[in-house]
């Protein structure tokens, strides 16, 4: 990347600022669009510049590559005066290309009628965006076509508008065709194409470029997807709400399922809205409840009619543990079979119209549920029926419900909604799931191929597109057996007290958190699904969930006895729902405080403590004044050597077992009130008793001056010369000292010269320049650590 050439290039021609945020190609971005462009500077027979297809998968950046593209045309020298026009096949993504281009400082025009786009054609305008069906209207108005080889044609989501699978979109791509006859085409799709698609590359002349699933994944783009079927009862009688209930109700309290009943006994007021979607509502209600609620992250549902949308809701909002809103096109009477029925068609109107009195129009409502549903608040779960399945992109979302039919791309475009990378400090999203109720997949156990869902795909273009949560939960033993492994060490496995003691390294300690992070994660996965008892019987999982309330609890110890600021990240709100609902409760949890070893009440405290081992209180102590040390030790580096040094004498002496736990409790009591009271163990000279600056010089300075004659200055004298310095320093403390190199240099002059003419020619102080250098640096440390300017 560093080569010259190519830098300049990737400064030049890839990057881009999108909404103020700077952004650089990825790999597939650069040299895609770097053969683009080699591609275009060809032409064919008819003296038109060749095309192609660039297919890059969802998540990786194709409307920014189309961004980038366009810049790199309209920069290159060679060719004149290139025009750009953006096609799409929807209103929504439309817009959405619009804004990503005006985000990043490129300003198209957006063709509002066929008529303005023959318009802006015939304008020549430079940036253009418009959809597919325009093009119908513009030529029938057009007198002639434009024979323009210098307009580039990028057509996104090139799959649905070039080919004949959608009927309409074939034939307005040939009057595109015909008004633009020898334009450059460059198709852009986000899907693998099917082998019938890959025959008609011809429309578009070449594959260009091409960046896979498993690759995206590899490079770390987006995320894996975890795939995972679910059967649900259709019937639902007395002794399927029974079954549920035992199933949905572990790990609550008595009140929360009595709660709960109260809810499940309402069922007959929710008779109306059909036993499938009830059936499938309530799993997914308690889906996300336990295992992803209060997380961070969100959810879609893909229902398979806007009367379902809606009823999906109704049920949703009954149960009353998620929230949930709905995105759906206003009512339609001619849409086909899908919503066939009167009390159907009366449910959606009603809907509509409830939307419209509280948002007014039908941007505002998608707008306004949109943006909440890509924050951190309400909704949770967004349900949908078609809207919102291509071009829209919310890294939240990371749970995809699938509750209708869907085949082919439009599978593979859902599906991609919960591809997207998330990271909020505290929460990173490690995968996309997918929870099937129409048995699209089967069982992923061989090529996804053999389904019906993708038949007519190769193979080898869909690897990597979802992987079975079972895989996953495979792993469980493993990442269980990597833990235990840190204890080896330890004999008896139920002693906690060696386990915390193992953990005093630090190195060690780290390692041990990053292995129970690892294990925490596949095993929040693993109870997520119902797939976890086809690959483990209930012993074994009873074993594993009683290893990870067991870690984490030591984990809390050890971060509580060795005094670490806690990383919020390991106390994720998904984790604890694993207590929550997987496990016997544990107390409510509290945010450790670090013992303040200045306040002899909280020291007191501690040593009081019952419950809980001498070592363990003495390691908490010792964790504390280690840290006070560490933070103090630039302010007075001699007092605070010598006692670090003592403490971790007296920490060695226990390991080593030469000292008992009382023993090494005492003295690490002892020692951390003289830290805190700054006992120095032995009398200071007179002059600069209660003065703690000129200690801390004095401590700098002790035991290292000598007359010329070979002898020690005494320690009054010493401490006179302390009481100097600080004199001098004080002097020369001007605002932003230690910023200002000019007045540092005024400071280390007028130290140097008291060294010299004082020091050295009034009181005969020898000072060999090895010693001199280093007693200045020390003091100009010091100051700096003790003095603010």
């Amino acid at each position: 990347m560093n080569r010259p050439e190519r830098l300049l290039d990737l400064i030049r021609r890839f990057t881009v600022f999108d909404g103020g945020v700077r952004k650089v190609a990825r790999h597939q971005q650069f040299f895609g669009i770097r053969r683009a462009v080699e591609t275009v500077k060809q032409f064919d027979i008819n003296d038109a510049r060749k095309g192609g297809v660039i297919w890059h998968t969802q998540g990786s950046g194709k409307s920014l590559t189309m961004v980038m593209l366009g810049r790199s045309l309209a920069l290159d020298k060679t060719i004149r005066n290139p025009r750009i026009l953006i096609v799409t096949d929807r209103d929504d993504l439309d817009k959405q290309i619009k804004d990503t281009f005006k985000s990043c400082d490129l300003e198209p025009i957006r063709a509002t009628s066929g008529s303005h786009l023959l318009e802006l054609i015939r304008d020549r305008a430079p940036l253009v965006t418009t959809i597919i069906n325009k093009f119908e209207t513009a030529l029938r108005n057009s007198q002639a076509a434009d024979e323009d080889a210098n307009i580039f044609v990028l057509v996104d989501e090139s799959h649905r508008t070039q080919t004949g699978r959608y009927g309409g979109h074939s034939q307005f791509a040939t009057k595109m065709r015909r008004l633009l006859p020898q334009a450059c085409y460059l198709g852009f799709t986000g899907t693998p194409l099917l082998k019938k698609e890959k025959n008609t590359l011809s429309t578009f002349g070449r594959l260009i470029h091409r960046y896979a699933i498993d690759e995206a994944v590899a490079d770390e783009a987006v995320v894996p997807l975890l795939y995972e079927g679910r059967l649900v009862e259709q019937q639902v009688t007395g002794n399927v709400i029974d079954r549920w209930f035992e199933k949905i109700s572990e790990g609550l309290t008595n009140s929360q399922k009595a709660d709960l009943k109260g809810k499940f006994s309402r069922m007959d007021a929710l008779s109306k809205t059909g036993q499938t979607i009830r059936a499938k509502a309530f799993d997914i209600s308690e889906h996300f409840r336990q295992h992803w609620q209060g997380t961070g992250f969100k959810a879609q549902l893909v229902a398979p009619s806007k009367a379902a949308a809606v009823r999906f809701k109704e049920v949703l909002d009954e149960i009353g543990h998620v929230s949930s809103a709905v995105v759906i096109s206003p009512p339609d009477d001619n849409e086909g079979n899908e919503e066939v029925d009167q009390e159907s068609k009366d449910v959606v109107r009603g809907f509509w119209s409830k939307m419209m009195a509280q948002y007014k129009t039908e941007d505002e409502y998608n707008r306004q549920i949109i943006d909440a549903f890509k924050g951190s608040g309400d909704p949770e779960i967004l349900i949908v029926v078609s809207k919102l399945l291509t071009g829209f992109d919310a890294p939240r979302n990371t749970v995809l419900y699938v509750c209708k039919s869907l085949k082919e791309h439009n599978l593979l475009q859902a599906i991609a909604r919960v591809n997207r990378l998330y990271e909020d400090g505290d929460t990173e999203k490690q995968f996309g799931f997918i929870v099937d109720y129409e048995g699209l997949l089967g069982e992923l156990d061989s090529a996804l191929t053999t389904y019906s869902a993708f038949e007519g795909y190769e193979a080898a273009d869909l690897a990597g597109t979802v992987h079975d949560v079972r895989e996953e939960i495979r792993k469980l033993p493993q990442l269980h057996d990597q833990l235990w492994d840190i204890f080896k060490p330890v004999r008896n496995k139920k002693d906690m007290e060696q386990f915390e003691q193992l953990l005093g390294d630090e190195a060690l300690r780290q390692d041990f958190y990053a292995r129970l992070r690892a294990f925490s994660r596949c095993l929040h996965i693993s109870l997520s699904s119902d797939k976890l008892l086809d690959v483990f019987d209930e012993a074994k999982i009873d074993r594993l969930k009683r290893d990870w309330k067991q870690f984490s609890e030591l984990r809390r110890s050890v971060q509580l006895r060795y005094q670490e600021t806690v990383d919020v990240r390991e106390f994720e709100p998904k984790i604890q729902k694993l207590l929550d609902d997987h496990v016997v409760a544990l107390p409510a949890e509290t945010i450790i405080e670090v013992v303040n070893i200045n306040d002899p009440d909280a020291l007191k405290a501690v040593v009081e403590e019952t419950g809980v081992s001498e070592a363990s209180r003495a390691d908490r102590i010792a964790s504390a004044t280690r840290r006070a040390i560490t933070e103090k030790m630039e302010e007075d580096p001699t007092f605070y050597r010598e006692f670090s040094e003592l403490l971790e004498d007296t920490i060695r002496a226990y390991r080593e077992r030469r000292l008992s736990e009382r023993d090494y409790l005492n003295s690490v009591v002892d020692l951390a009130s003289k830290v805190a009271r700054k006992d120095r163990g032995r009398e200071v000279p007179e002059p600069i008793r209660g003065n703690d600056d000129a200690q801390a010089f004095f401590g700098v300075l002790d035991t290292r001056l000598t007359t010329s004659d070979g002898v020690q200055v005494s320690g009054d004298d010493v401490a006179h010369i302390a009481l100097d310095i600080v004199g001098i320093i004080r002097a020369h403390l001007i605002v932003d000292i230690w910023s200002n190199d000019v007045a540092q240099n005024n400071l280390r002059n007028a130290i140097d010269d008291f060294f010299f003419d004082v020091l050295r020619d009034q009181k005969e102080i020898e000072l060999p320049v090895e010693v001199l250098d280093d007693i200045e640096l020390k003091i100009m440390d010091l100051a700096r650590a003790r003095f603010a300017g």
